[in-house]
């Protein structure tokens, strides 16, 4: 949902300022998509922390096969403490950046873009700590917001894969269970390479833009700057198509209920039984994302859609 709102919010604020030269909603989005952004790379950084937290509870977990499914109100609060401490990192953006103005020498064109610079209006302690929030703002992306998930998740996968070691590999070979496992590992570690790969680029370009910047040209700068912005659109497009395809049990969900609105939901016999089938199918493999298997499937019977 996050990556629908960058796309959504982001990306038309960007394009319309390359295009046109001029900022859409003035200094407004200069402090909201900084903002957004940010708690975007928050968002991805924290889930992933958790996700690699709940792999190491299953494999340690005594009797992970039986493990009781989490209720929906304790992923909300998880989810929530996730988005609020995400977004309460990412406020100092919104007093970072200001809106500026320049004239071309050659053209004359008045050209707006967003600078890194703290307003003068700011109460003083304010100031004070925005300004040391920009000087500490490079190192501080790169730690919290590009090594902490990446080495959380390696080293989350490690001790998984130590704690379940070959001692348990014989007898969970070939079962359900540890190929839902497998499963839900391979969608985690295909979610850490996707980030690091896009999140590479703007911390490489913070750096050298950290040691480099005086002798580096206005025009430089700005390229660099919407090369990485560019990389988070790619960030979030790409990770809601990973999650679907190597999720199947969501994006079996996800095909049902778009075949459905498509279909107009309508009843019928024919495919009130298929659309059954497919459900009981769908939440039999569902168990990927819980640790706890049905003990027996549920009766066929022919309810409609899933819808």
């Amino acid at each position: 949902f996050w990556d629908f709102l960058i796309l959504f919010f982001c990306l038309p604020v960007v394009i319309f300022n390359e295009i046109t030269k001029k900022r859409l909603l003035g200094n407004l989005s200069c402090g909201i998509v900084p903002f957004m952004e940010v708690s975007s790379l928050g968002v991805t950084t924290f889930s992933l922390c958790a996700l690699g937290i709940d792999r190491f509870h299953a494999a340690t977990s005594p009797q992970a096969s039986a493990r009781p499914i989490e209720q929906c109100q304790s992923i909300i609060a998880k989810l929530a403490v996730i988005w609020v401490g995400s977004m309460t990192l990412a406020v100092p953006e919104i007093l970072l950046w200001q809106l500026a103005r320049d004239t071309s020498p050659v053209s004359g064109v008045v050209t707006e873009y967003c600078t890194m610079k703290p307003s003068s209006n700011l109460p003083e302690s304010i100031y004070s700590l925005v300004l040391t929030y920009q000087n500490a703002r490079m190192w501080w992306y790169f730690g919290c917001y590009f090594c902490l998930p990446i080495l959380f998740t390696i080293s989350c996968q490690l001790v998984t894969r130590r704690v379940s070691g070959p001692e348990k590999k014989p007898e969970c070979r070939g079962t359900k269970h540890s190929q839902c496992e497998s499963h839900l590992n391979c969608t985690i570690i295909g979610l850490t390479i996707i980030y690091g790969l896009c999140t590479t680029p703007e911390n490489v370009c913070n750096i050298v833009v950290a040691y480099m910047s005086p002798d580096m040209s206005k025009q430089t700068l700005d390229l660099l700057n919407l090369i990485n912005q560019f990389f988070l659109f790619f960030k979030c497009s790409v990770t809601p198509v990973l999650l679907l395809c190597l999720c199947r049990p969501l994006g079996q969900a996800f095909m049902d209920c778009c075949c459905c609105c498509c279909q107009g939901c309508g009843p019928n016999t024919a495919s009130s039984e298929g659309s059954a089938d497919s459900k009981l199918k769908t939440e039999m493999s569902s168990s990927i994302f819980f640790d706890k298997p049905r003990e027996s499937p549920p009766p066929l019977l022919a309810l409609g859609t899933p819808c």
